[in-house]
């Protein structure tokens, strides 16, 4: 299989999948450029080669085509400051501007397409549907918009010479540009190194993790982790589960848990995975005590309560001091270290500080000598925020891509340049 350091680029186009769905305030000015600067690298190596790039992206979730909030123009800046080369805003993904500026494209120059998604051919799904169109109406409307998406990956093929996929956190999506664009570069697709990292990172928690290897699950709903769940307790040796997942535990053991969050129908799984972890020998750490809250605010009252006897009129919010000086005595002895969700509500400073000391114990514990990974758009959003993204051993950029991969789920956009 191709390679970014093995390939040569020299007088060649390559277009490069990114993921530049980046976050921006009401100014459009970009808030995070993680995802810009994770991808630099890639885009430098093709350019030293004596290549040149052709950038594509989606941002949002456009409902029309040239939707001005959506426009890759608001980050042309951004990435020119942070790659340092002049950038060439082709203003469509489409259309002669577009195919000319590509064809004319010189080595050591970028050209960015705008925004795939103002195409409903780049997902592949019908739009302006009515509500009450008929089944033979959306049938044929999926046909036609399949029809037209061939067409769509074949005129971006049409601009480059080889294909490289670096956008991770769009792997696990079937899109044009994302896995079916690869079948017109056979011989010429290869991952770029936001890829190549992110496939090695968590290959190496599921595949040859050194023990002990303690998995931190948060986030709010444990049926969005069952998959994960499952396939942990196969490898690991701790799973402490916090934030507003672990009540579905508590209540099916029952306890009281107050107004805390709940998925009452799947308190009998949460019995099965505690049965099953028994059986396998894995300890599972859940709090002990919380920080309630008397509402989801960032203002309300708050008390330190046992986990499983809080008071009607209040939620668990966070994890107390208590619970925290658990987890860090399980994590500090870890060799292996996987993060995934936070273990309070973050998005509110009052209850901010379970998760940002979950951070740091996971920071001293890389500094030991731990390998860390941290995974999903909260955890990455956490560490990021109490500025600790140096200090483990990985961030993941993607968010469901990471999900599903570490549920074992093949992505498409894996799959496309593998084959």
């Amino acid at each position: 299989m191709q390679t970014i350091d093995n390939y040569n680029f020299s007088g060649k186009r390559a277009i490069i999948r990114v993921d530049f769905n980046v976050p921006m305030n009401e100014k459009f000015e970009v808030t995070d450029d993680t995802r810009i600067r994770a991808a630099i690298p890639t885009i430098k190596k093709v350019l030293e080669k004596g290549g040149s790039v052709i950038l594509m992206s989606h941002l949002g979730r456009p409902k029309k085509n040239n939707d001005e909030k959506f426009s890759l123009a608001h980050i042309v800046a951004t990435i020119e400051s942070r790659l340092g080369v002049k950038i060439n805003f082709a203003g469509d993904c489409m259309g002669e501007k577009a195919a000319h500026l590509a064809a004319t494209l010189k080595p050591g120059e970028v050209l960015l397409l705008e925004n795939l998604r103002f195409y409903a051919e780049e997902e592949g799904k019908p739009r302006g549907l009515a509500d009450n169109a008929s089944d033979e109406e959306k049938t044929a409307a999926k046909k036609e918009i399949k029809e037209k998406q061939k067409e769509f990956y074949k005129k971006l093929a049409s601009y480059a010479d080889c294909y490289i996929n670096d956008a991770f956190g769009t792997a696990h999506r079937a899109h044009a540009s994302t896995a079916l664009i690869a079948e017109y570069f056979p011989n010429d697709k290869m991952f770029g190194y936001v890829m190549e990292g992110e496939l090695k990172a968590v290959n190496k928690i599921l595949e040859s993790p050194e023990h002990p290897f303690t998995a931190i699950l948060g986030g709010s709903k444990v049926s969005s982790k069952i998959t994960i769940i499952k396939r942990l307790l196969n490898r690991v040796d701790n799973l402490i589960i916090g934030g507003g997942m672990g009540f579905t535990f508590i209540k099916a053991q029952g306890g009281k848990i107050g107004d805390s969050i709940c998925e009452d129908e799947f308190m009998p799984l949460a019995l099965e995975i505690l049965e099953e972890a028994k059986e396998k020998g894995v300890k599972i750490y859940l709090s002990v005590e919380t920080v309630a809250g008397n509402s989801f605010s960032e203002d309300a009252d708050i008390k330190v309560v046992p986990i499983d006897n809080i008071p009607d009129g209040w939620e668990g919010m966070d994890a107390s001091p208590k619970t925290i000086a658990i987890w860090e005595s399980v994590i500090l002895k870890s060799k292996t270290i996987l993060w995934n969700g936070p273990v309070g509500v973050f998005e509110f400073s009052k209850f901010a500080v379970g998760t940002e000391t979950i951070a740091k114990i996971v920071a001293k514990a890389t500094k030991k000598g731990a390998y860390s990974l941290i995974g999903g758009g909260d955890s990455v959003a956490a560490i990021n925020k109490f500025g600790l993204a140096n200090e483990v051993s990985y961030v993941s950029t993607g968010g469901g891509a990471l999900l599903e991969y570490m549920e074992g789920i093949e992505l498409p956009g894996v799959k496309a340049i593998c084959r």
